[in-house]
């Protein structure tokens, strides 16, 4: 367990305002005094706590990491150190992203908080997919997002010095690397004590999803890829809870699963969400609204999200080729041109298949594992849950089985309906 120092406690919302009365640009931004100052503790993540302040000329979120895993308590030590690790990666992809991340106010690395942007009127994508809203420019944000976090910090844009510095200093963010590996290549596998799912309606598809050798093997795969592929500082955990939206705004939050591993692991998170979304939806039809048309429009931005990534990733590539990969010196011929257009065209193709297989594995462990999303979750009627639980296995394990049928996005669009609950 990390040392936490002296000047480390858990906050609670008496113990936030004169922390704030002390840092005089927050105070500022805020205006008036701490009496003027509403508090209130809105975290409803796995780890960490969350506070909203708001004053009478401004707002802003803090947040602090705990000493344990959240949603599990004390009995599950887990060192804070990760509040360093998302203010790293913050700095990292900063100049590249743009206003696609909130702004950062202040970080305090002994009490391991970071006070940043209050992000309003946003809301978690995932709440307003689960309502039933559309965000017309989220998933193309996401997919610029991710080409521009990436490509700019992989060897394809820097010399591999400074990529280097950036895998020595991530490296030890070890516990949530940890975490990642046992819940999602791992545990849900086999009878590991965390998991757990809808039983006992899926108690058969969890059975034979873990006697199913070809597809612990391709989870195995994946897990490899996962740690020894640092093809990119990644954000993690780029799952649909960790980005906010409102109806022209997409900023993404919560990187403390930072690391540097393969491009394709933050495109599964986000793909695999989707999907884990667009099954939910017939858990939650209603008379009115079968949700038909906003099942039509996530398959869009899945579609949306891949299509936008490749041509950014594609775009930089041709335009800031100034890493010791691919250096733009070799490439001076017109024949060298066409080479060079066929390799990338096959590493995008690798970067598809990759997120197809990552984002399998995160739909697998959300429903078999640990944590579970509350777009399926929150679905009351078990029967109802369940169905739209193994509907979602069934597409998971097809990708992984059979990565040979998907060539092309509009594969994974065909192929989604194909395996509809029976709702």
């Amino acid at each position: 367990m990390t040392n936490l120092g002296t000047s480390y406690q858990i906050l609670d919302t008496a113990s936030v305002p004169p922390l704030i009365d002390a840092l005089d640009p927050v105070r500022s931004l805020l205006g008036g005094s701490r009496a003027d100052w509403h508090v209130r503790e809105v975290g409803d993540g796995n780890l960490n706590l969350v506070f909203l302040v708001d004053g009478p000329e401004g707002s802003i979120c803090l947040k602090q990491a705990l000493p344990y895993v959240r949603v599990a308590g004390p009995g599950w030590p887990m060192s804070p150190e990760r509040a360093h690790f998302e203010n790293a990666y913050f700095r990292s992809v900063a100049p590249y992203v743009g206003g696609l991340i909130p702004m950062i106010h202040h970080y305090d690395a002994g009490r391991h908080l970071t006070i940043m942007e209050r992000l309003s009127p946003h809301i978690i994508l995932r709440q307003g997919l689960i309502a039933g809203r559309r965000y017309p420019h989220a998933a193309r944000a996401i997919g610029d997002y991710v080409a521009r976090a990436c490509f700019y910090t992989s060897d394809l844009a820097w010399p591999f010095e400074r990529k280097l510095d950036g895998v020595a200093l991530f490296a030890g963010n070890k516990p949530l690397i940890r975490i990642s590996v046992d819940l999602i290549f791992t545990e849900p596998y086999f009878g590991a004590a965390r998991n757990r799912h809808t039983s006992p309606q899926l108690d058969q598809a969890a059975s034979d999803l873990r006697r199913d050798a070809q597809i612990k093997v391709r989870a195995a795969h994946f897990g490899r890829k996962f740690l020894t592929e640092a093809q990119a500082l990644l954000h993690g955990d780029l799952h649909s809870g960790s980005v906010m939206v409102s109806e022209t705004d997409t900023r993404v939050i919560d990187p403390e699963f930072a690391f540097y591993g393969p491009i394709g692991f933050d495109l599964g998170a986000f793909f695999g969400n989707l999907l884990l979304s667009w099954y939910s939806q017939f858990g939650r039809k209603t008379p009115g609204d079968d949700r038909s048309a906003h099942r039509a429009w996530i398959l869009e931005q899945v579609t949306v999200f891949w299509d936008t990534f490749r041509a950014r990733f594609l775009a930089l590539w041709a335009e800031h080729a100034t890493g010791d990969v691919f250096p733009g010196a070799m490439f001076a011929s017109t024949a060298d041109a066409i080479a060079l257009a066929a390799a990338r065209n096959a590493f995008m193709d690798t970067l598809f298949e990759d997120m197809l297989g990552f984002g399998a594995c995160k739909m697998i462990r959300r429903i078999l594992g640990f944590a579970h999303v509350l777009d399926l979750e929150g679905i009351e009627d078990p029967n109802a849950r369940a169905d739209c639980e193994r509907a979602s296995l069934a597409m998971a394990a097809t990708l992984l089985r059979h990565p040979e049928h998907f060539k092309r996005i509009e594969d994974v669009a065909q192929a989604v309906p194909r395996f509809q609950p029976r709702l």
